[in-house]
């Protein structure tokens, strides 16, 4: 084991300066650069202050079991948590923090844990993101529970709350290519809040050449629940302490805004709009033949590939491991499954090793008991030059009826080294996860 770790540690070391060029995409996305306003120096709260230290991962891992009442083991029948409900609070009773109260770091070891070092390794040596995304959602509730002070809690009694993810906004990627064998930097803060819902920004850094670099930023959106996750619990007010704060506050107000109104206007929900519709008049054209007017009869152009040959899907069985302490499917543990088989997906579509550049829009509309049959399909819907962009959906299966119910869906941006094969829809249905795909992928060129 240690002469393969060694072995894919001289690998990265001749390969590295390769990958950073070779996998840059043709055109950058602008919102790399654009994004970085008021995110890309930690210390940008308060201009002085540093965050708290939290530890590593796994200490953060414990203290929050520890601060919920938790304890090690898989129970069938989860321990009731039902005698505290008499502790969660009102409103009125909560105090205002500000984001220097949740802004804190935790530190990933790989440079020293060479277990931790197998787990998070690819066979280049980089690390794999989809356990990074697990990392990034625990860290999130971490930041929640920085957030919370609750004056009226007696000493000893655990925390009468449970959060869980709502959705992540979105997740952009930098160029820098993580080693699987150097500690990495998680920090975060909350960011915006509502009356039982939290945002809390997100960022990974590395140690690259004697100073951090930003590896990637994630908004996530969580919900504030009761101590049995029965319904919603309050959360102390945010009030910023200067400036800045209060830019990035505004912020959160103004994607809450641009969240209903894009689920407004879903196309799953409405018609789609003047341009799309011109746009789908022109996929017919291409796609229909000239010369016969029989029924469904279609032509697929040169260099192009039909949506209904271009998706992969897997069947996962989950585990007591994946699960959260009310015997529900982890959230990190889905985000983790979800990327890595959409980046299948865009490897094989690409016939090379594409390279992850945004994610966005991951929902999660239903709890996934730890006893399920998950299936995962994702699906090519949509490309343009050196771009693929991924839709991934999430189903639980029902083992007796063979049902199946949407649980989940993900968007992701890949880009490879070369322009790729042009994806085209077969019918209406798949003209819709067309527009539906192009339109993330426009979204994934703005800055957030």
């Amino acid at each position: 084991m240690l002469r393969s770790l060694m072995g894919a540690q001289k690998c990265w070391s001749l390969i590295r300066t390769r990958n950073l060029m070779e996998f840059a995409p043709k055109q950058a996305p602008a919102f790399f650069a654009k994004s970085r306003r008021h995110y890309s120096p930690p210390t940008h709260i308060k201009q002085s202050e540093p965050a708290n230290d939290s530890g590593t991962m796994g200490e953060i891992k414990e203290g929050m079991m520890q601060r919920l009442g938790l304890e090690h083991g898989y129970h069938a029948l989860p321990k009731s948590r039902e005698q505290l409900l008499k502790y969660t609070p009102k409103l009125e009773d909560l105090p205002p923090r500000a984001m220097q109260d949740s802004f804190t770091t935790a530190i990933l070891p790989l440079s020293k844990d060479r277990t931790l070092q197998d787990k998070y390794v690819s066979y280049l040596g980089n690390v794999r993101f989809g356990r990074l995304l697990e990392d990034m959602d625990l860290f999130a509730a971490w930041c929640c529970h920085k957030h919370l002070v609750l004056p009226n809690l007696p000493e000893g009694v655990h925390l009468p709350y449970t959060f869980v993810t709502i959705l992540v906004d979105r997740i952009d990627f930098t160029n820098v290519l993580a080693s699987g064998t150097e500690d990495i930097r998680l920090s975060g803060h909350v960011s915006w809040v509502g009356t039982s819902s939290i945002e809390v920004v997100v960022w990974l850094e590395q140690m690259v050449d004697g100073r951090y670099q930003k590896i990637t930023r994630a908004l996530f959106l969580m919900a504030a629940r009761n101590a049995t996750n029965t319904g919603p619990s309050p959360v102390n007010p945010l009030q910023p302490a200067n400036e800045e704060e209060k830019v990035i506050l505004a912020g959160g107000a103004d994607r809450k805004k641009k969240r209903q109104i894009l689920s407004a206007q879903s196309i799953f929900k409405v018609e789609p709009n003047d341009p799309e519709q011109t746009l789908m008049y022109e996929l017919y054209k291409r796609t229909t033949p000239t010369n016969t007017l029989e029924l469904n009869k279609r032509i697929l152009p040169p260099n192009c590939r039909w949506m209904e040959d271009s998706f992969q899907m897997s069947t996962i069985p989950s585990f007591p491991e994946h699960r959260n302490h009310h015997n529900r499917v982890f959230g990190g543990f889905l985000m983790r499954s979800a990327l890595e088989i959409s980046w299948a997906a865009a490897y094989l579509y690409c016939k090379t090793r594409p390279k992850l550049e945004h994610i966005s829009d991951i929902s999660f509309k239903k709890p996934i008991s730890v006893d399920s049959f998950i299936k995962m399909t994702a699906y090519v819907v949509y490309t343009k030059d050196n771009y693929v962009q991924i839709m991934t959906v999430a189903d639980v299966l029902d083992t007796q009826t063979g049902n199946q119910v949407t649980t989940n869906t993900f968007y992701y941006t890949f880009s490879s080294p070369d322009t790729v094969t042009e994806v085209l829809p077969r019918s209406y249905h798949e003209t819709m996860w067309y527009i539906q795909g192009r339109r993330k992928f426009e979204a994934s060129r703005t800055p957030a």
